[in-house]
């Protein structure tokens, strides 16, 4: 992809250097009133991205016992896989349309989008209805939206883009937290279509907030001349792991957050406790978003991400595994589990930005995370079809801890590739 330098490798020092910007980048404010608002804006934009994506064990534990009762668990494991297949996947179409456009356009056809999708969820009742409603129209806003969210904040920050980029992601777990809490009291006391219409209008209020403040800073970049994804990134050994070990990441991720309220409830915990299982985890990804992206702009995104993702495989084996229908142990796996993770996703946008020109970060950005798309959208249906009938939590559970760990050696492998073996150096 044209703006990438794959031949340089960035922010690489010495334990206390200054992160240096990447080729010939342009000067930051590295916040100010207009990049804090953006920053703002970029919360609001992406709470209903990433709300939907924290808030799946709910959806998946209502709708196996609802409307989609009669389907098994791979089936319904396809309908947020495929949520999330779209999300990334139509991504790398808007990352160059928004090099080349700006964000608003398409955070404001995205925003009409996802109101249109959760006024409509809460009528569908079959099979196809849910994944047309829920996974492609759902996507396919949730496409619309993240890609530039990322991409403006990234116009106004370089050495503080970790603990930017962090701050505008925590709205997922914000809203993981609330909408949990919300809908265990919602459901069963106004049903699910009103349900869907409260996220409706709650989708709407921030709606309006994000397009409001939301812009970009850099002129249209005029190098972009394709929305296809540029392949040749495999050709680069950086990229290529960089990629690659993305696509895992995601793999390991979804498991825990689209089973773990199933698990509790089939271990022997109430429907009430399952959810607050759920709300645990997304409260501990709160800081786990912020607090690692401030310590990456410090020490090193890549740096950070090893670290964190060392920490997921940890608790997967010596916590969930374990857990059984050990409430205590089931709940400091996801308050700990919600932490480390939490960076999974806010870290990658300001990783693979150091690997290219921020004018071009819309359209690099979305091929990773088109890559990784692929991950997303078979990592549920996997880990149901492990799971089966029989319920087998521990092959689910070792399915989403060795992804982590090849996660893990992509990313080791590249810092290596980089900066050799030099433990203080910052990357």
């Amino acid at each position: 992809m044209s703006g990438c330098n794959p031949e340089k490798p960035a922010n690489v020092g010495e334990e206390n250097a200054p992160l240096p910007a990447a080729l010939s980048e342009p000067t930051y404010d590295e916040g100010g009133l207009q990049g804090w608002l953006v920053t703002f804006g970029a919360f609001c934009s992406l709470f209903s991205v990433f709300g939907t994506i924290n808030s799946a064990g709910v959806f998946e534990s209502y709708f196996a016992s609802h409307q989609l009762k009669d389907k098994t668990p791979s089936q319904i494991g396809w309908v947020f896989s495929l949520y999330l297949f779209i999300t990334f996947f139509v991504g790398v179409q808007a990352g160059p349309v928004f090099d080349r456009h700006g964000p608003r356009m398409l955070i404001a056809v995205g925003s009409i989008l996802s109101i249109a999708s959760w006024m409509i969820l809460g009528e569908c009742k079959e099979y196809y209805q849910i994944i047309l409603d829920y996974s492609v129209l759902g996507g396919i806003s949730g496409a619309l939206i993240h890609t530039p969210s990322f991409g403006a904040v990234a116009h106004f920050f370089n050495r503080r883009r970790g603990l930017a980029t962090g701050l505008a992601s925590s709205s997922g777990g914000l809203a993981g937290v609330v909408l949990p809490l919300m809908l265990r009291h919602l459901f069963p006391s106004i049903g699910f279509a009103w349900s869907t219409r409260i996220l409706d209008f709650i989708t709407m209020g921030l709606s309006v907030l994000a397009n409001t403040f939301i812009r970009a800073k850099l002129p249209p970049s005029n190098q972009v001349t394709s929305v296809w994804p540029d392949l040749s990134i495999f050709r680069n050994p950086r990229l290529a792991l960089c990629t690659v070990g993305n696509f895992f990441l995601e793999w390991g991720l979804f498991v825990p957050l689209t089973y773990i309220v199933s698990f509790a409830i089939a271990h022997g915990q109430g429907i009430s406790s399952a959810y607050t299982v759920l709300t645990v985890l997304n409260a501990g990804s709160l800081p786990g978003r912020v607090l690692p992206g401030f310590l990456a702009d410090r020490f090193g995104r890549f740096n950070v991400l090893i670290t964190t993702t060392t920490l997921c495989i940890i608790l997967i084996f010596a916590l969930w595994f374990p857990a059984g229908s050990s409430q205590p142990m089931l709940f400091v796996f996801a308050a700990l589990f919600g932490f480390t993770s939490g960076s999974n996703l806010s870290l990658i946008p300001p990783c693979v930005g150091q690997l290219c020109e921020t004018k071009n970060f819309g359209g690099y950005y979305a091929t990773a995370m088109m890559f990784a798309s692929f991950g997303t959208l078979t990592s549920a249906p996997i880990g149901g079809a492990l799971l089966g009938t029989g319920n087998n939590w521990k092959a689910l559970i070792i399915f989403s801890g060795l992804s982590y760990t090849v996660a893990l050696f992509c990313f080791g492998t590249l810092r290596i590739l980089v900066t050799g073996w030099k433990l203080r150096a910052v990357f």
